[in-house]
This record gives C-alpha cells, structure tokens and sequence, in this order.
C-alpha cells in the first residue's frame, strides 16, 4: 500500500460511471444503475447487475439511475453507488482514502457541485476535487488546453450534451443541453410506437441506435428486426425497421445538439473562432459515436467535426491525467472541498 495516497478519477455520467487509476487507466465501466428493494430501500445490486434489472423487475424490485441529466437526482442511492464503485476499485484490501477526481456536466449550479463533492467524501474519499466535464474530455483527448488556441470540445453522453470552447486551461463559451443518448433513445421508441403501434424497451431503442442508426439518410441502408409488444392485440410480435426510418425519428433531437453547437459558436470570440476553423470540432461521449453525427455538424455548421480517438474514454482519460499533473492542472480544477 505504501506512503502514497492513491488517486482515482471518477466520471460520473448520468449512463455509466468509469474510474480512471493513474498508473493502471481505466479499471471500471459500468453503468450508473441501482436496484433497490421497494419495501425497506435496501440496495441489492449496483452496476451491471442492475442494469440487466432494466425493465425486467418485479414490484417490489426497482431499478433506476441516481444520476439525472449529469445531476444527482438522489443524494443517497448515488453516495452509495459512489462507495461501491470506490471500494471495487481499489480492491478490498486498501485502507488509505483516496484522493478523488470527478467530472461534472458544464452547466452545474454550485449546489450540484458541493452535492458531489460531499457524495465522494461520504463514500470514502480523501479529498474530493470537482472539473467540468468539457476540460476533461479535451485533456483526454489529447487537446494542449494550456495555450492561448481556441478548441471546441462537444461532449455528448447519456444525459448531457456539453459544448465548450477552451483557451488557456478555462472555458471560454459553453453550454449544456440535457439532450442526449437518452434523448435519442427515447425519440426512437416514440417513433416505433407511433409508426408500428409497437411497444419496446429503453435497451431495445438503444440496440436500435447503435445498430442501424445514423445522423443524415444513406444510400444503402442498414435494417435489423425488433421485437416487442403490440400496443393494440398486446401480444410480442417484431417488424422490420431501417436507417432512414431512424434518421427521421432522431432528426429533432439532433437539431437539438447542433442549435446547442452554433449558440457556443456564436457566443465565440471571433480570434478564436478562427483557431476553431483551422482545428475542427473535436466530439467526444458515447453518443458521438452515432454514424455519420460529425458530417451533420459539418454540414450544419459549415466547421469540420472530428471524433476523438476512443470517445468513450475520453473524460475518464482526462481525470487520470488531470491527477497525475494537479500542478498544471490547478487553474482548472474548481473546488477542493
């Protein structure tokens, strides 16, 4: 165990939780479920096992995500699930507390952070440090954040798209949409509902996304089968569903996601909106990883998008590095406890 206190970095998003361990990189990514018990608000799996509970539970088992839109919507359940994921992390044996870093949406209030930090520090942690999620993202994908170039970061996860234009190691012009994964998700069984009077689940809808879906119509389209429940025989039956059905059913949130890009555009200072047309427009989060997102921004926006490498990992990456250099890192870091 040694002298030294061991560092970890949490992202905390509203779909999954990874923790980052200088050193070792990411040992943990599961999803930000919890399964309680209804009668006595018992915890009875945290993580992957919870999130196999989607959908799929009796009465008095519930599970649900603590974290709403990147915010902790319940203060208990989250503290809990932040402990659990501490304790795996560092395995059973450790005794020192650790010095935790953790990522919070763009948009936060003070309140919201301070609920974090306290979270963390009930959970475990030695000190609790608090960065914006969009900072994260761009030292994790690799942006030198430090010199005076505007780079626009957009971060899109489960439950919050981040949009940031970074000079200096701050944030220059930002904004934070609560619409995301989820969101698109959401509009996709709607959609299927609508269409096919089909009913199906938030993982079903997820499959869909990943699968077939895709930002702007293509030519050759892609289509897979969905099973689920009729809405007016209420019996399972499937049907079958393709791409461009999908990019009009997603196409209002994604309108959402590039209105939010062009407001932080529009906000930007016109030096470093220069620095933004040489370089790009780096995407980050799971959700960018949807097909063909950054030529939608290309062609909305008339800026080329790039995806990060592994987009992903990047904030989880960036609170690794962020610890590992809390010197340099000291002007962005907001709040130590």
């Amino acid at each position: 165990m040694g002298i030294f206190s061991k560092k970890l970095g949490v992202d905390l998003g509203t779909t999954s939780v990874l923790v980052f361990v200088p050193g070792k990189g990411i040992v943990l990514n599961e999803p930000s479920v919890v399964a309680i018990s209804e009668s006595d608000k018992k915890i009875l799996a945290i993580g992957l096992e919870a999130k196999k509970m989607i959908g799929k539970t009796p009465e008095s088992i519930v599970a649900y995500r603590p974290m709403k839109d990147g915010v902790i919507a319940d203060y208990r359940v989250t503290e809990a699930m932040l402990r659990y994921y501490i304790g795996k992390a560092l395995g059973k044996w450790n005794i020192a507390k650790p010095e935790v870093l953790i990522s919070v949406p763009a948009g936060v209030s003070s309140t919201e952070r301070r609920a974090v930090v306290e979270a963390a520090i009930k959970a475990g942690a030695k000190n609790a440090y608090v960065v914006k999620e969009p900072i994260l993202a761009a030292i994790g994908a690799g942006i030198p954040i430090h010199e005076p170039i505007g780079h626009m970061i957009v971060d899109i996860g489960g439950g919050t798209t981040d949009v940031a234009v970074i000079s200096l190691g701050g944030i220059v012009a930002s904004t934070s949409v609560k619409c995301a994964g989820n969101r698109i998700d959401t509009a996709i069984a709607d959609y299927i509902k609508k269409t096919f009077n089909l009913a199906i689940g938030d993982k079903t809808a997820e499959e869909i996304k990943i699968q077939i879906g895709s930002a702007i119509p293509l030519d050759e389209e892609l289509s897979m089968t969905i099973k689920g429940r009729d809405y007016v025989l209420g019996l399972p039956r499937s049907v079958e569903i393709k791409t461009n059905e999908i990019v009009k059913a997603i196409s209002k949130e994604l309108r959402e996601i590039v209105k939010a890009i062009k407001d932080v555009l529009q906000e930007t200072p016109p030096e470093l909106s220069s620095d933004i047309i040489d370089r790009g427009i780096i995407m980050t989060g799971g959700s960018s990883q949807l097909r063909n997102l950054p030529e939608l921004v290309y062609r909305r926006t008339g800026v080329k998008a790039v995806l990060a490498k592994d987009p992903v990992y990047c904030v989880a990456r960036g609170t690794g590095i962020a610890l590992e250099h809390l010197d340099t890192y000291k002007r962005s870091i907001i709040s130590k406890r």
